[in-house]
C-alpha cells in the first residue's frame, strides 16, 4: 500500500503483530539501547513544502515572414515579409499560417492608411483595463505620414527630382511601416483574445501550490473572424467571461474606478489594536467613527442612540460593547466585544485602490477556472475561510472551514468528488511523520505505539518500538485508526488528488470560533461534516449520523458528478452578487501582480 493508499484512507484490514516479528529493513528486534539513542546523530531530515517562483513569461520568438508578400500579391503588401515582429509561439505560428497561405487579403491597411476597423480595434484595447487586462500590453502605435518631406522645396530640376526622390524614400518607409502594423496588430489582436480566454499568466508557473491545467485557446479562428465582423471590436470584448460571478467582478471593478476620486478619507486605526470590555483606550473615539462609516443602515438605526449620545469617551463601556459586537456579527466574525485585529481590519476596510488590485487579481483568477463552474458544485475559498454547496444553480448552503496554515498551504486546483468515507483511517503525511514525529521517536520509540498508531514498514505492521528511528523513513507509512479522536473525525469527503487534499470533520471544534482559520496541515476541516457528506451524497443528515454510528470503517461511493473547486480568491460575489474582500492570508495576490509585471516587461519592445 502506497502513502497515497494510506492517506485516502482505504479500508484496508489490519494485519497481526506477531510477539517477536522477523527482521525487516529498518526494523530493530530491540528497542535501540540509551547509548544509540543518546549519541549524536545525523542532522534531523526535513520535508519542504512547494515554494514560490520567479515568473517565468511565455519565450517571444520573430514571426518568420518568408513567402508573405508572394501570398497576399498585392502592390500595398510588397513589404510584410520585411516586417520585424516579436510573438510568443502559437501567436506567431498562427500569423505564419495566416499570411502564408495563397490569397490572403491583409485586414488593418487600405490606401496607404490604417483602417477606421484597425482603429476602432486599438480604441478596445484601450479599454482592456475593463476586463481586468493590461491596456499597456496591446499598446500599438499608429504609422502616420509626414508630407514635409514629399512636397516639393524649389523649382529648379535638380530640386524637383531631388525631391521625387525624397517623397518615393518617405512613402516606401511609409509602406514598411505600415506592413509591420499589419502584422503587429494581429499579434495583439491575437493575445488580447488569448488574454481574454485564458487570463495573461500561467498560474502553475505562480508556485507549486497551483495545479490548474491552462485553457486552450483556438486562436487559428480568430483572424477570419476579425476579418468578417462588422464590429470587430465588439467581438474581441464577447470573449470575455460571461459567467455570473465575472460580471459582478467585473461590474465591481466599474463601479470603484468610477467612485475612486469621490473616496473619503480612511478611518485610521492601529493594526495591533487589542481592546477588551471595560478597559479604556484613546482610540475609542476611532473606533465608533468607523463602525458608523463602515455599518449598515440596519446597524445604525438599531444604535443610533449610541451614536447621538457618545460624548468622545475614552471608556469602553458596556453600550459600546454592544455595539462592536454588533458589527462583529454582521461582518461574521466572533462576536465577543474584543477589539483585535481581525475586528480593526473590518472596520477601517480595504481603500478603493486595495479593492480595485484584488479585482484584477480575481478576474484574472476567474479566468482560470470553467467559465460554467456546473450546476451543483462545491466552491472552497480559502481567503473567505468558507466552503458553499450548490445545487440547481443556487447556493444551499455555506459553512466555516479551516484550511492550511501558510507553512502548510492549501493548494489551489480543482477536482471531482468520487467518496465519503465514515470512521476514517487517518494516514499520516510523510511530511508530519518526518518534521513533527520523528524528532519525539528518536527519544521515544514506544511513542506512537501509546497513542494508538499503527506503523507499518515496507506494508508489514511493527510496533513502533522496534522501527530504527534513526535511519531512513523511505517505506515507513503510519496511520491513526477510527477512534473519538482520530484527527480526521467521523468522515473525510475524498477527491483523490497529487497534493492527498480532502475535506473532512474535526476534534478540534474551537478553531471554527476564530476569525484566522489558517491553521491545518493543509487539508479543509469542515465545521458541519455531516451537512456537507449529506448533500453531496444526496441523503439525509439522520442517514449520515446512522453509518458514523455503526462504527465500522466503510467508504460510499459518489455517484453524482460534483466538481469541487479548491479556489483562492480575496474579492468574491456571495450569493447575493456582492462582491465581499478577503485578507491575502498567503500572500498570493502579490505573486500574481508580479507575474502581471512580468509579462508586460517581455511584452514591452526593448530599445
Amino acid at each position: 500500500m502506497t502513502l497515497l493508499d494510506l492517506i485516502r484512507g482505504g479500508p484496508a484490514k489490519r494485519a497481526p503483530v506477531a510477539e517477536e516479528p522477523a527482521p525487516a529493513p529498518n526494523v530493530a528486534r530491540r528497542q535501540p539501547s540509551a547509548p544509540v539513542r543518546d549519541r549524536d546523530p545525523e542532522p534531523l531530515p526535513k520535508v519542504t513544502g512547494p515554494t514560490y517562483y520567479t515568473y517565468k513569461t511565455d519565450a517571444m520568438r520573430a514571426v518568420k515572414t518568408d513567402g508573405f508578400a508572394a501570398a497576399t500579391a498585392t502592390d500595398e503588401s510588397r513589404f510584410l515579409a520585411e516586417a520585424k515582429v516579436m510573438a510568443t509561439g502559437d501567436v506567431a505560428q498562427v500569423l505564419e499560417t495566416y499570411y502564408g497561405r495563397s490569397g490572403t487579403k491583409i485586414l488593418w491597411v487600405a490606401d496607404g492608411d490604417v483602417t477606421e476597423k484597425a482603429r476602432a480595434v486599438l480604441a478596445t484595447f484601450e479599454k482592456a483595463g475593463d476586463y481586468g487586462l493590461d491596456p499597456a500590453d496591446y499598446v500599438l502605435p499608429v504609422p502616420e505620414l509626414t508630407t514635409a518631406s514629399i512636397e516639393p522645396v524649389s523649382a529648379t530640376d535638380e530640386a524637383v527630382e531631388a525631391s521625387d526622390a525624397s517623397a518615393v524614400s518617405a512613402i516606401e518607409t511609409h509602406e514598411r511601416q505600415l506592413m509591420r502594423f499589419e502584422l503587429a496588430l494581429s499579434a495583439k489582436v491575437l493575445t488580447f483574445a488569448q488574454d481574454m480566454i485564458r487570463g495573461r499568466v500561467d498560474p502553475n508557473r505562480i508556485s507549486g501550490y497551483h495545479d490548474l491545467k491552462r485553457k486552450d485557446v483556438n486562436l487559428s479562428v480568430v483572424l477570419p473572424f476579425v476579418k468578417n465582423s462588422t464590429d470587430a471590436g465588439a467581438y474581441l470584448e464577447s470573449l470575455a467571461p460571461q459567467s455570473a460571478h465575472f460580471n459582478a467582478l467585473k461590474a465591481e471593478l466599474a463601479r470603484l474606478k468610477a467612485e475612486a476620486s469621490k473616496e473619503s478619507a480612511a478611518i485610521a486605526l492601529p493594526e495591533n489594536l487589542i481592546l477588551k470590555p471595560g478597559k479604556s483606550s484613546p482610540e475609542m473615539a476611532n473606533v465608533v467613527a468607523a463602525i458608523e462609516h463602515r455599518g449598515s443602515d440596519a446597524l445604525k438605526t438599531k444604535h443610533s442612540a449610541i451614536f447621538a449620545g457618545y460624548q468622545q469617551s475614552t471608556d469602553y463601556t458596556p453600550e459600546l460593547v454592544d455595539l462592536v459586537k454588533s458589527f462583529q456579527e454582521e461582518a461574521g466574525l466572533k462576536a465577543d466585544g474584543v477589539i483585535g485585529p481581525a475586528t480593526v481590519r473590518a472596520m477601517t476596510g480595504h481603500s478603493a485602490e486595495d479593492k480595485i488590485r484584488k479585482l484584477v487579481v480575481a478576474m484574472e483568477e476567474a479566468r482560470w477556472l470553467p467559465d460554467n463552474l456546473g450546476d451543483r458544485y462545491v466552491f472552497i475559498n480559502q481567503p473567505a475561510y468558507t466552503v458553499n454547496y450548490h445545487e440547481n444553480g443556487a447556493e444551499q448552503f455555506s459553512m466555516r472551514v479551516v484550511i492550511g496554515s501558510k507553512s502548510n498551504q492549501t493548494y489551489f486546483f480543482q477536482d471531482q468528488i468520487e467518496t465519503v468515507e465514515f470512521n476514517p483511517y487517518w494516514g499520516v503525511p510523510q511530511s508530519i511523520i518526518v518534521n513533527e514525529m520523528l524528532p519525539k521517536l528518536r527519544s521515544d520509540p514506544s511513542y506512537l505505539d501509546r497513542l494508538g498508531y499503527e506503523v507499518a514498514v515496507n506494508g508489514r505492521t511493527v510496533p513502533s518500538r522496534n522501527v530504527n528511528w534513526y535511519g531512513s523513513t523511505r517505506g515507513i507509512s503510519v496511520r491513526q485508526p477510527p477512534s473519538s479522536d482520530n484527527a480526521l473525525g467521523d468522515l473525510k469527503i475524498l477527491f483523490p488528488n497529487a497534493h492527498a487534499i480532502y475535506m473532512h470533520d474535526t476534534p478540534s471544534k474551537s478553531y471554527f470560533q476564530r476569525d484566522m482559520r489558517a491553521l491545518s496541515h493543509g487539508c479543509v476541516r469542515l465545521a458541519e461534516p455531516r451537512k456537507m457528506a449529506a448533500a453531496v451524497l444526496g441523503t439525509t443528515e439522520a442517514d449520515v449520523s446512522a453509518r458514523i454510528a455503526a462504527g465500522k470503517n466503510v467508504a460510499a461511493k459518489v455517484t453524482a458528478k460534483i466538481p469541487v473547486y479548491v479556489a483562492y480568491f480575496t474579492a468574491w460575489p456571495n450569493k447575493d452578487g456582492v462582491v465581499e474582500y478577503f485578507d491575502d492570508v498567503y500572500g498570493r495576490d502579490a505573486a500574481v501582480e508580479k507575474a502581471f509585471e512580468a509579462t508586460t516587461k517581455a511584452r514591452t519592445p526593448q530599445a
